[in-house]
């Protein structure tokens, strides 16, 4: 008897057995070396520029493409089956600051996603919560310092079957108060990970604070004004 497709639920469609034949025969021979160099799984909430009621979880695959620059692929999902939504850029303040103003306004900071424990790492059943935190702690150290442009391409929150439409740009929260209902929200994720935001929100309190660009996180300055962030 031959084996029962796989179904898609992200897409209702289910995926054939020589498709699955396929993929296995390929990641046994092909060099999948790009993909290979994924080192971090980082989830958090991005937020739609142009409509900043619109929350989606991002669920970030990222690289090192140098000691400056990272790369990330955004999927919907941590389990399979997973859609690519989106992609990340991250860089350092240094190469921030070489932009023009233009180009800085479509890039948004990490530092209140960091602080505020929104931005976590998660942890393998297999590794020890103590052990997890402090590797989990050395990566925050580094991220909230860097700047991320990011692109979605497929607006699964409204339903889409497809990647429709054209690039979206997105932007991360930069208050509590910007994201409706913040608690469950971030409650609702911490419950599929295991994780709690609050205690990252606590052990995160030694995490330098930078300062934020001026041109950063422009939506939001656009849309209230000149309030500060966090």
């Amino acid at each position: 008897m031959d084996a029962l497709p796989v179904t898609n639920k992200a897409v209702g469609e289910p995926e054939s057995l020589t498709n699955k034949t396929l993929e296995t025969g390929a990641s046994a021979v092909q060099n999948l070396a790009p993909v290979e160099r994924i080192c971090a799984h980082l989830n958090a909430f991005h937020v739609y520029a142009d409509d900043l009621g619109r929350l989606v979880e991002a669920n970030h695959y990222c690289a090192h493409l140098n000691d400056e620059i990272r790369q990330c692929i955004i999927y919907d999902s941590a389990t399979l089956p997973a859609r690519i939504i989106g992609i990340e850029y991250m860089i350092t303040s240094r190469l921030y600051e070489t932009l023009d103003a233009e180009e800085q306004k479509l890039w948004h900071s990490h530092v209140f996603e960091v602080k505020s424990g929104m931005l976590i790492m998660p942890k393998p059943k297999a590794v020890p919560d103590a052990v997890w935190e402090v590797a989990e702690n050395k990566e925050m150290e580094e991220v909230i310092h860097l700047y991320g442009k990011v692109y979605h391409l497929w607006q699964t929150d409204r339903g889409d079957k497809l990647p429709l439409g054209p690039p979206k740009l997105m932007m991360s929260y930069t208050r509590a108060d910007q994201m409706p209902d913040f608690e469950k929200v971030i409650g609702e994720r911490d419950k599929k990970f295991g994780s709690d935001w609050r205690r990252k929100k606590e052990v995160r309190e030694h995490i330098e604070t930078p300062k934020i660009h001026e041109n950063a996180d422009w939506a939001w300055k656009e849309n209230e004004g000149t309030k500060d962030v966090y």
